[in-house]
């Protein structure tokens, strides 16, 4: 395949890149799942470096209040198609990338099937049920789960993986997901997104690459505030049961 090495050459000056290294980030598919404040960084930044096939998933329409932080977005796109806007947004930046929609979303129904398609899965969801989905068909299908999530001035990154811990395990599902409340009942600093869905965009990158050390088994968390950082360890749960099913299943 070949590169535009010009586009590129500071990737490629890169010893962890070079061109081997933006040959495989060509072909490579990852699937951004939410397309608001944490998709719109990781999908521009993932275009940038030469992913060379994005999915995006997100059946939502552009309203005002997501202007504040989702930089994809314009004032004349309210009430727009977010995958579709998205996609145009790529597109016209690197036209080398191919852009894969799925305006119905991540649901139980198609879920396994999408998933299958990609290589790396980006959790930029904003409510508890569908983070439980991904993370959940993730582990069966033994994809790596690049997590994000954000509230007021904070966020926290983790990438969830066969070979470490799960969101179960992290956060064991409450007793009724639909109960779970997600990002609109909270506010958020605009650039809080930002930051985060550049850190997700950064160990999407590794994972492509094999390079550095992705947060497998380590969430990441960070305060705008007061600029405190805790890299804390999370452990496979003993009776994590999306690691019991998946056990069985592969067995």
């Amino acid at each position: 395949m070949e590169i535009d090495k010009e586009r590129y050459k500071r990737n490629i000056l890169l010893p962890e890149v070079g061109e081997e290294g933006q040959k495989k980030l060509a072909e490579s598919r990852v699937l951004v799942v939410g397309a608001g404040g944490l998709g719109s960084p990781v999908s521009l930044y993932l275009a940038a470096a030469g992913v060379g096939t994005i999915g995006i998933a997100d059946f939502d329409r552009v309203d005002v209040s997501n202007l504040q932080r989702q930089i994809l977005y314009r004032e004349q796109d309210i009430g727009k198609a977010k995958a579709e806007l998205a996609a145009e947004q790529l597109q016209s930046r690197n036209h080398s990338v191919q852009v894969e929609l799925y305006p119905e979303g991540i649901t139980a129904e198609n879920a396994e099937e999408i998933l299958a398609k990609f290589d790396v899965i980006v959790d930029a969801s904003d409510n508890f049920p569908t983070r439980y989905l991904l993370s959940d068909t993730c582990m069966k299908l033994g994809k790596p789960d690049v997590y994000g999530a954000i509230c007021e001035f904070a966020g926290q990154v983790t990438v969830f993986a066969s070979d470490g811990p799960c969101l179960r395990c992290l956060c064991p599902e409450a007793e009724d997901p639909s109960g779970n409340p997600n990002s609109a009942a909270y506010g958020v600093l605009g650039v809080i997104p930002g930051m985060i869905g550049c850190m997700q965009a950064a160990e999407v990158l590794k994972l492509l690459l094999g390079k550095g050390e992705p947060l497998i088994g380590k969430m990441l968390f960070i305060d705008a505030k007061t600029w405190s950082t805790d890299l804390i360890e999370v452990p496979v749960h003993p009776q994590c049961s999306c690691h019991a099913h998946t056990e069985l299943h592969r067995t």
